[in-house]
């Protein structure tokens, strides 16, 4: 059985294997005061064109939303997100667990826009009878794949200055949605047009880890404290620090992030030549290929992926992810398995 459920299925790539080997005996400071992490500041720094940024390394995904969501947000406070949104879907009520409600929406394609969050204000304008929206939430790319574009970022930022909002961004598979064909942004115009935001590395070449970057210094005064409080601040940070110079002092992460997107898309280009649709439009690792679920029965007795949505009785849509480490020969034996199906 060969896993297309996720990305992170596999270790790291070898370079950071073999750079975590180097310096394993070199003795550094603890809690990310190491010069590796000095150093990948400066790396992640200089790529985002932002010397007022601040950046912290922590390990998973989760962690991060929950650490910067809970710090940003007075007691009477929420968060908005798309109703697929990782925070709202799939991480255990982690959010509402520090006593602050997610507002979520339906969205057609996963992304948040300005008349999304405007319809949500007018509903939550009875002050002090109700929360008060704060942070708006949103992915890229989304947890259906697709990406937002330039301008779409731009607009929803400007929204949320005007609006007294703070836009943070989840960067979970940020990688794969700056790497996709149809992508317009860069780190550089993100670290623009949003308040935080994070580098993933755990779905994209490390071991573990994501960069959390507050572009604006005012808004992560203390937020150190918080990392340490809830238990996220490593005594060994250097393991999180070397992962994030590896992947960005060359151009690794792209590069890792662009393969596994173009297997995705071989795979995406097999579905459509069958003549069968998508849930959506993805130019990411993630696809949802539609099929007829007599054809996913086939493909499951060699392969692992999500059947995402029942379409009807007889479709149904399935996730099929691709990573960095994806094996070649085993995207053209699926493609085969289902040009057979």
């Amino acid at each position: 059985m060969y896993n297309f459920k996720n990305d992170y299925s596999e270790g790291a790539h070898p370079r950071i294997l073999d750079k975590l080997i180097e310096t394993n005996l070199l003795q550094q400071a603890g809690y990310g005061e190491d010069e590796y992490a000095q150093e990948a500041k400066a790396v992640l720094i200089e790529k985002l064109n932002n010397q007022a940024a601040t950046i912290h390394f922590v390990s998973g995904g989760t962690q991060t939303n929950l650490l910067v969501i809970s710090f940003l947000l007075r007691v009477h406070e929420a968060v908005i997100s798309a109703k697929t949104g990782h925070i709202a879907a799939n991480e255990t009520g982690a959010i509402e667990a520090t006593g602050h409600k997610v507002i979520t929406t339906e969205t057609v394609d996963g992304k948040l826009r300005p008349e999304d969050i405007a319809n949500l204000l007018s509903e939550y304008a009875l002050a002090p009878h109700v929360v008060k929206p704060r942070i708006v939430y949103i992915s890229n790319s989304t947890e259906i794949g697709t990406i937002y574009t330039h301008a779409e970022l731009k607009a929803l930022f400007e929204f949320c200055q005007s609006h007294q909002l703070l836009l943070y961004l989840d960067g979970a598979r940020l990688g794969h949605a700056l790497a996709a064909e149809n992508n317009d942004l860069t780190l550089e115009s993100i670290s623009q047009c949003t308040d935080v935001f994070y580098i993933g590395g755990t779905k994209n070449g490390a071991l573990l880890g994501e960069a959390i970057v507050f572009n604006k210094p005012e808004l992560a005064t203390d937020f150190d404290y918080a990392i340490k409080q809830k238990g996220a601040m490593l005594a060994k940070g250097r393991i999180l620090s070397i992962q994030f110079l590896e992947l960005f002092k060359d151009n690794l992460y792209f590069d890792l992030a662009r393969r596994a997107n173009s297997l995705a898309m071989r795979i995406a280009s097999a579905v459509r030549e069958k003549g069968y649709t998508f849930l959506t439009e993805s130019n990411t690792n993630q696809v949802f290929p539609i099929l007829p679920k007599k054809v996913i029965e086939r493909l499951s007795a060699n392969y692992q992926f999500y059947i995402w949505k029942h379409i009807n009785t007889d479709y149904a849509a399935i996730r099929l992810i691709t990573s960095w480490a994806t094996d070649e020969e085993k995207v053209t034996a699926f493609i085969r398995d289902l040009q057979e199906a």
